[in-house]
C-alpha cells in the first residue's frame, strides 16, 4: 500500500512551522492547503500576487478571480493580501519565502531538480520553479516515486544524475513519494536519506524502483 496524493499533502503539512510562508506548487502540493494543523498560522503565497489564501472552494462558492499558480480556485481569508506579480517575485527572490513545496519529474542524489519540462514537448513556460529554488529557505519535492510509461515500463525518478533539464542544481531538501521520504543534505555532501517508509511499503520496493545512491536512517513512527 502505497500512500495516496491527499496522504502525500498531510505528510507533506508535517513540514509546516507556525508562521511560515509558504509556496505550493502545482499538482499535488496544492492539496498541502487542506490539511494545514488547526490553530497554525502559515501563509500561502502565489507567484501571480496574492497572499495568504484558504483551502479550496466548495462547489458553488468558487471566484474565478482567487486563482493559485495552477489556476485552480482558492479561498480568501481575513489576512489575504494582494500586490501585483513583480512583487510576488521581489518576495521569492528576496528570501521571504520559508517554504517551497514543488512537484518534479526527477531529483538527482545530490539534490538536483528537473521538474520543468521534457524535450520534444510543449511547454507554457518555465513558471516560477526556477526563482523559487533558487530564493526559498527550503525546497520540498513530492511526486510520485517512479513514472508509468505507455507500454507498461516503469522509469525511476530518483536518479544519479538529472537526465531532464535542470530547474536548479543542488536546492531539494526533501522528498516526499508515494512510497517513503528521503532527506537530502545538500549543503554538507552527506547525500540522499532514507528517513520514512510509507505503510506496506517494503526497503526492497523502494530498492527496486530508486537509481539513486541513498542511505536508511529510518525514524521511529
Amino acid at each position: 500500500m502505497s500512500w495516496t496524493r491527499e496522504q502525500m499533502a498531510e505528510r507533506a503539512a508535517q513540514e509546516l512551522r507556525d508562521g511560515f510562508y509558504v509556496n505550493l506548487g502545482i499538482g499535488i502540493p496544492t492539496l498541502v492547503s487542506n490539511y494545514i494543523p488547526t490553530g497554525m498560522s502559515v501563509q500561502l503565497q502565489s507567484e501571480n500576487g496574492m497572499l495568504g489564501f484558504g483551502p479550496f472552494p466548495y462547489e458553488g462558492e468558487e471566484d474565478p478571480d482567487l486563482i493559485n499558480a495552477g489556476k485552480q480556485t482558492v479561498t480568501e481569508l481575513p489576512t489575504t493580501s494582494f500586490f501585483s506579480s513583480a512583487d510576488s517575485f521581489a518576495m521569492i527572490r528576496g528570501g521571504h519565502v520559508d517554504l517551497a513545496l514543488l512537484g518534479a519529474m526527477q531529483v538527482a542524489e545530490n539534490g538536483d531538480l528537473a521538474n520543468w519540462m521534457i524535450p520534444g514537448k510543449m511547454v507554457k513556460g518555465m513558471g516560477g520553479a526556477m526563482d523559487l529554488v533558487a530564493g526559498v529557505k527550503k525546497v520540498v519535492v513530492i511526486m510520485e516515486h517512479s513514472a508509468k510509461n505507455k507500454d507498461g515500463s516503469v522509469d525511476a525518478k530518483l536518479l544519479h544524475t538529472c537526465s531532464l533539464p535542470l530547474t536548479g542544481a543542488g536546492v531539494v531538501d526533501m522528498i516526499i513519494t508515494d512510497l517513503g521520504v528521503f532527506n537530502i543534505d545538500r549543503k554538507g555532501g552527506g547525500g540522499m536519506t532514507l528517513i520514512e517508509l510509507a505503510p506496506g511499503t517494503s526497503l526492497e520496493e523502494i530498492k527496486s524502483k530508486t537509481e539513486a545512491n541513498y542511505r536508511v536512517a529510518l525514524k521511529n513512527n
